[in-house]
């Protein structure tokens, strides 16, 4: 989450050659984020940093006297917040060619087209020892804090690697893993953190360990081999719609009208499960409620209630609503601390909401998407094409916390895990027989 930070102070190492080595999954786009920072936690004049511009480029700079000593930046964009990328980044001042002393990888290739391009002196420094070291923001004491998730993150003091040391292409996808424990001499200030979810204690050997600086460390499912569905900021609006805590947590902070929230990842065919804590259903200005139920993409504009054509959805009056038609009554009303459960069937186009573990009627009987009785029919939904899970609404502070398979409603864990017979994620509410979360490893299932 924002504001969240590690740091540790760093002892003298080589400055004039290190790696950096990293996963990260964004979630706020369009502002300044340094993942990675070194300094004296009071000002910019000597320091490194790695961050996102708010123009959603890469900057990797050093600061020398307030002066650039090395600088890439600007070019390529990185906007995919439903994908983890790996970034290593190479300072090597002993190299005689000016153009091989700062590199920087994507995936496993070589990051070309940067706009700012300024070549650090031969055997210069780099900020990274004697001084501190910091996972999340700044070095100087600024508020450029990294929105996001961080997975396997290394540091080598005195050593130049390639990518291929960290990651590899996967000889049956093609596309590019990460290696779990690679083969590298850390050096003195070097170490390897957030290995296995949000420890921060140095797994390289080297007994680096870091600090919490601030904000809170969530242990999340999402990581590089399956990535969970979040909510998409790309997909929004509306200026007073806000997304928090990894994009799983939507907030109206103003009267803007409708809102919709749709998911990263998409559905065509499976069953999937999601579920939807009602945090504050709002102020009600104009007699709508919030929503939860699927969209299909081809009608999505972020601006309609989740019911409206295009989508299903079932509201906090106990309605559902289906393709912008006439209301079906379920009985069954919710409101702030509820949690809906939402199962969709795309094999036999059915989806089923449950209260706090109780599924409601759908107009034809209490539904069970275990056996498939009485399930809601939206064959007119996905006749339209793929579809998203989705939540909506009208009233100023209105406010979903979703959990797609994480097992937090925002920073808050689920209270009591229910079965999972798929074992992908973890939800409060048994996930029905069959049915899995809405991940890169549920599509494949």
């Amino acid at each position: 989450m924002a504001s969240t930070y590690l740091s540790r102070s760093t002892a003298s190492g080589t400055d004039t050659v290190w790696t950096w080595s990293g996963w990260l999954k964004r979630s706020k786009l369009s502002s300044s984020q340094t993942f990675f920072g070194t300094g004296n936690g009071s000002s910019s004049a000597n320091s490194l940093q790695i961050r996102f511009s708010d123009d959603d480029t890469l900057d990797y700079r050093n600061f020398v006297s307030s002066s650039y000593n090395g600088r890439l930046s600007g070019g390529r964009k990185y906007r995919d917040t439903s994908a983890w990328y790996h970034f290593v980044f190479v300072w090597d001042t002993t190299q005689a060619s000016s153009g091989n002393r700062m590199k920087a990888y994507c995936n496993g290739e070589t990051i070309t087209g940067f706009t700012d391009i300024q070549d650090p002196g031969l055997n210069s420094s780099a900020h990274t020892s004697g001084s501190s070291t910091f996972i999340g923001t700044d070095g100087y004491g600024g508020s450029t804090y990294f929105d996001g998730c961080l997975s396997h993150v290394h540091f080598i003091d005195g050593t130049a690697y390639d990518p291929t040391v960290f990651g590899e292409t996967d000889a049956t996808t093609g596309e590019w893993k990460g290696k779990t424990s690679p083969s590298v001499t850390y050096g003195t200030n070097g170490f390897f953190i957030l290995k296995d979810g949000n420890g921060i204690t140095d797994q390289s050997g080297e007994g680096n360990d870091f600090t919490l600086g601030g904000g809170t460390l969530t242990d999340l499912k999402d990581n590089p081999d399956n990535v969970f569905a979040t909510f998409n900021p790309l997909a929004q609006t509306n200026s007073g719609s806000l997304l928090k805590f990894g994009n799983t947590k939507t907030s109206n902070t103003s009267n803007v009208g409708q809102t919709n929230y749709i998911s990263t990842l998409g559905m065509a065919s499976g069953k999937f499960y999601f579920e939807a804590k009602m945090d504050n259903v709002g102020t009600n200005n104009s007699g709508s409620a919030p929503y939860v139920g699927v969209f299909a993409y081809p009608s999505y504009t972020g601006s309609q209630y989740v019911g409206d054509t295009g989508g299903a959805g079932y509201n906090t009056g106990g309605y559902i609503y289906n393709n912008g038609g006439s209301g079906t009554n379920t009985g069954t009303t919710y409101t702030d601390t509820d949690v809906i459960g939402c199962a969709v069937d795309l094999d036999n186009n059915k989806i089923y909401w449950h209260k706090n573990g109780t599924y409601v009627n759908a107009g034809s009987g209490i539904g069970n998407p275990t056996t498939g009785a009485n399930g809601y029919d939206i064959s007119n939904i996905t006749a339209l094409g793929d579809i998203g899970f989705c939540v909506s609404g009208y009233q100023i502070n209105a406010e979903w916390a979703c959990n797609f398979g994480n097992g937090y409603f925002g920073t808050t864990a689920v209270s009591s895990a229910g079965t999972n017979a798929s074992e992908i994620g973890i939800f409060e509410y048994d996930v029905p027989t069959g049915y899995t979360a809405l991940s890169t490893k549920g599509l494949n299932e």
